[in-house]
């Protein structure tokens, strides 16, 4: 049986796009194989190339309730209250206390392991110099639009439905480290100590030097590899704040934000994180607009970051790199 569509074609709704919500319209729908509903959603004001397919659980129907919640997610968004750190014994932040975080409960969805993770979205499309998590969140209803290193540009609707699964295996040696993850932040309630120790982009540049460094180099090798790793860090700024965290992360997040308003998140989170991306970006990589010779390109390129990964995981992952929440922090989240 068909899945009943919450939305009609024509209709006017809010829609989620990173952690703010906007004016729209559904001008299509569409459900998948495996029955997931999606719409074809056109942001009010946006230049139609900002058009894109979202799953169901992105949109919210047009009343007063929404609009209000609309305004007060924007409210919380810009808001710049007066910052207060917490600091552990070593000095490093390791929560926060001021700024609340636009949640995007209605895009998250239950994993195996019962995890709260955001639920994979095609991604906002990536700008080289974005200090942000996606383009939405520079304060205007237009951002510019620029193509990062990798496509993301937007598919049709039969592209859409004739898309393959495309998967990244995680390998064991990391997996654990998934588990422990999702343990210490949703039981343990603690949260990661940023800056991080080793950020995203040190472990990316990092390992663009390891491999610089190989007797098979050369620089047609080092021109992909570039385009490669400076992708990946435009994809985890892209899609951290929406995708990538916990709910009760996300206080954390809008204060990083408050405090670091013209930083890259990958300049600020670390290798959990990191691993996080690259466990739900399979369902991403679908969205772009590489060929299948280009995607294999693409995926064995980050298998071999994984298994770098998995040789040096004794420097990126560490439980003491995760800190206790303070009880203001608590309230926050409640």
């Amino acid at each position: 049986m068909a899945p009943k569509l919450k939305f009609s074609e024509g209709e006017k709704v809010l829609c989620f796009h990173g952690p703010l919500i906007y004016e729209a319209k559904c001008l299509k729908s569409s459900v998948t194989k495996d029955k997931h509903v999606r719409y074809l959603i056109h942001y009010a004001g946006w230049n139609k190339n900002w058009d894109e397919w979202v799953p169901e659980s992105r949109v919210l129907k047009y009343n007063e309730a929404n609009v209000q919640r609309q305004k007060e997610v924007q409210r919380a968004h810009s808001a710049q209250p007066v910052k207060t750190k917490k600091t552990n014994a070593k000095g490093r932040k390791s929560e926060t206390s001021s700024g609340t975080t636009p949640a995007r409960e209605e895009s998250r969805a239950s994993t195996p392991a019962g995890k709260d993770v955001e639920s994979t979205a095609p991604p906002a499309k990536a700008t080289k110099t974005q200090s942000k998590d996606t383009p939405g969140d520079s304060g205007s209803d237009q951002p510019k639009k620029k193509r990062g290193r990798l496509d993301l540009s937007i598919e049709s609707e039969e592209q859409y439905l004739a898309k393959v699964e495309v998967k990244i295996k995680i390998p064991e040696e990391l997996k654990v480290w998934l588990v422990d993850d999702w343990d210490v932040i949703t039981r343990q309630q603690k949260l990661a100590m940023l800056p991080a120790k080793l950020t995203v982009e040190q472990i990316v540049d990092n390992y663009l030097a390891f491999k610089k460094s190989s007797k098979s180099h050369n620089s047609t090798k080092e021109s992909v590899l570039v385009d490669i790793t400076e992708g990946i860090k435009e994809y985890f700024n892209a899609t951290l704040g929406s995708q990538l965290l916990y709910k009760f992360e996300r206080p954390q997040y809008s204060e990083i934000l408050q405090e670091y308003p013209d930083t890259p998140m990958a300049r600020i989170y670390g290798s959990i994180h990191l691993l996080r991306l690259f466990a739900k970006m399979g369902p991403m990589l679908a969205y772009t607009a590489l060929d299948e010779k280009s995607l294999q390109h693409v995926l064995s390129h980050i298998q071999d970051f994984l298994k770098y990964m998995v040789t040096n995981r004794s420097t990126l992952f560490n439980l003491q790199d995760y800190g206790n929440a303070t009880p203001e922090y608590h309230r926050k989240v409640q």
